[in-house]
């Protein structure tokens, strides 16, 4: 039995995108944290306010600007900080969005990930849900480690044996850290209903029951 997956809906049913005149003091703040950093690289200008209005999880998230602001700090470093080389953290991310099945975040983080080294076939079998074929040692580790954490909610002492062998505990933490706040990203991004960009293919089917 298919899990039922509610109709795709236009961006701004839920959590109608803001515009940059309609933010309060709060909200703005969050704004210029958000685009300080690397993800908007300094340019706070309105445009760029607009511009993040109308990706990812950021409109929602001025809904609770506080929240945002923490939230944001933690996805700045499990982003751009983490300990783990940017290929096995975007794989971590990736297995979070297809176990979420949030369009949008597999979206973003597939092109991501193939920049950051991961290969296409590796890719396109997450998306089909499939154990990926030829991975490295290293991305093995996280595949079982990431996976079963999703899964079973728990990690077997070999898996984490071998997560802590290959990324100590530090990179245990953070493969924890990816796959924690992606799992909140693709809730916030499932509730919203925030589409993939127009013109783009929805990239994932629904998981099986």
């Amino acid at each position: 039995m298919k899990r039922r997956t509610p109709p795709r809906r236009a961006a701004g049913c839920r959590f109608p995108t803001l515009t940059p005149a309609r933010l309060n003091l709060a909200q703005r703040k969050l704004a210029k944290s958000l685009l300080s950093g690397k993800r908007g690289e300094g340019d706070t200008g309105r445009e760029a306010v607009q511009r993040l209005l109308r990706r990812g999880p950021f409109n929602a998230w001025m809904r609770s600007p506080e929240l945002g602001e923490h939230l944001q700090k933690a996805g700045e470093y499990i982003r751009f900080k983490t300990s783990l080389p940017k290929r096995l953290n975007e794989l971590a991310i990736l297995i979070t969005a297809r176990h979420w099945t949030s369009q949008f975040e597999w979206y973003a983080h597939r092109l991501l990930a193939l920049k950051a080294g991961l290969r296409a076939g590796i890719i396109d079998q997450l998306a089909r849900n499939r154990r990926p074929r030829s991975m490295k040692n290293d991305e093995i580790a996280v595949y079982e480690f990431c996976t079963q954490l999703h899964r079973a909610r728990q990690v077997s002492d070999a898996n984490y044996r071998r997560a802590v062998a290959l990324f100590g505990e530090q990179g245990v933490m953070d493969l924890i850290g990816a796959s924690g706040y992606y799992t909140l990203v693709s809730m916030t991004l499932n509730v919203a209903q925030v589409p993939v960009p127009a013109g783009e293919k929805i990239p994932l089917k629904s998981l099986r029951a």
